[in-house]
């Protein structure tokens, strides 16, 4: 038998399964995502109430409400529910990159000291000199007084507001 344009090749039970387990997976991610989370995300009303009391349910009523929730996500595009958790994963990925480039630099300037400094005036020229020896010498001497380190915390929380600029 020839496909034809009317011709509709029907997925198999095996593709029908994977793609049910697929999008139960996208309904278990929604369940762990906080109230506030959920606002960020295209969700009709009926899918925002499932997910709601599946948060409230213990491991047996659990499962089945998990399967619930594929089975209503079934009946819409999932495409813009997926494009929004893309993007917060994106937007996740980002903020640990610039958490991890920030503490690059904080550990750089404590190790470096102003070879590293002069490198990251020149990267951030709105940066006060002054404060950040300050902030570079007051974290030296709590390391070796074997203090906490408060100096290299205030260190990096200046970093990051320098990042933000």
């Amino acid at each position: 038998m020839e496909p034809t344009d009317d011709y509709i090749e029907e997925k198999s039970k095996s593709q029908l399964k994977r793609e049910a387990d697929a999008l139960q997976k996208i309904g278990e991610q929604l369940i762990n995502m906080s109230a506030h989370e959920l606002d960020d995300i295209p969700l009709p009303d009926n899918l925002v109430l499932a997910i709601e009391d599946a948060r409230q349910m213990k491991k047996g009523a659990l499962k089945r409400q998990r399967q619930f929730i594929g089975k209503l996500m079934r009946d819409l595009d999932p495409a813009p529910i997926i494009d929004a958790l893309e993007a917060r994963k994106a937007k996740a990925l980002e903020q640990n990159r610039n958490f991890h480039r920030i503490e690059a630099w904080r550990d750089r300037l404590l190790d470096e000291g102003d070879i590293a400094l002069n490198d990251f005036l020149n990267d951030y020229p709105s940066a006060d000199r002054q404060k950040l020896r300050q902030l570079m010498r007051q974290a030296k001497k709590e390391a070796e007084q074997g203090k906490p380190p408060k100096s290299a915390r205030n260190l990096f929380q200046y970093l990051r507001e320098l990042s933000e600029q």
